[in-house]
């Protein structure tokens, strides 16, 4: 049997945009159209990006201005999570693509900028046949429920926390 999943990576450790680029990766391997939607990411330039530009096989579009828990107002959050999600309900109603990965949008849920229930609804309704794939930490559990695959990145482990080192390129960003 061949069904488009729903498929969601949440948890507190590193990984999930990490497995997502992987997947999509893949998918471009087996000539499937694919679509990588960042919300939040955009306020810098980073590997993932540049490297698929390289890649050229999968489109990558940041919809944010970055990290939501250092701003103060999330007004502007709240706009961009709409004006992508339109984005993200209009690619996944056309069935342009074979897999969308929405990343970042289970934080985004998380601190309320969009609604659960709008999301579950356009997901519900998507071909039989497109794989969506969600990241994100603090996942809903009406998302949890609805998803055919989860899988929870645990940190057991981080040099920032260990060792005091910073963020490095080519591994968190």
């Amino acid at each position: 049997m061949s069904k488009g999943l729903l498929i969601v990576f949440t948890g507190n450790g590193k990984g999930k945009t990490t497995a997502a680029l992987g997947m999509a990766v893949r998918a471009a391997g087996h000539s499937m159209r694919t679509l990588i939607l960042q919300f939040i990411k955009g306020a810098w330039n980073y590997g993932e990006l540049e490297a698929l530009k390289r890649f050229g096989e999968i489109e990558i579009r940041p919809l944010g201005t970055g990290f939501t828990w250092k701003k103060e107002n999330l007004d502007e959050d709240r706009r961009l999570a709409g004006v992508g999600w339109k984005l993200a309900a209009e690619v996944i109603e056309r069935g342009d693509y074979d897999i969308v990965v929405l990343d970042e949008l289970n934080l985004v849920l998380a601190y309320g900028l969009l609604p659960v229930a709008e999301v579950l609804d356009t997901l519900g309704r998507r071909s039989q046949s497109l794989h969506v794939v969600i990241t994100g930490r603090s996942a809903p559990e009406e998302l949890l429920a609805a998803a055919d695959l989860v899988t929870e990145m645990r940190e057991v482990k981080h040099p920032y926390r260990e060792q005091s080192i910073r963020a490095q390129k080519g591994i968190e960003f």
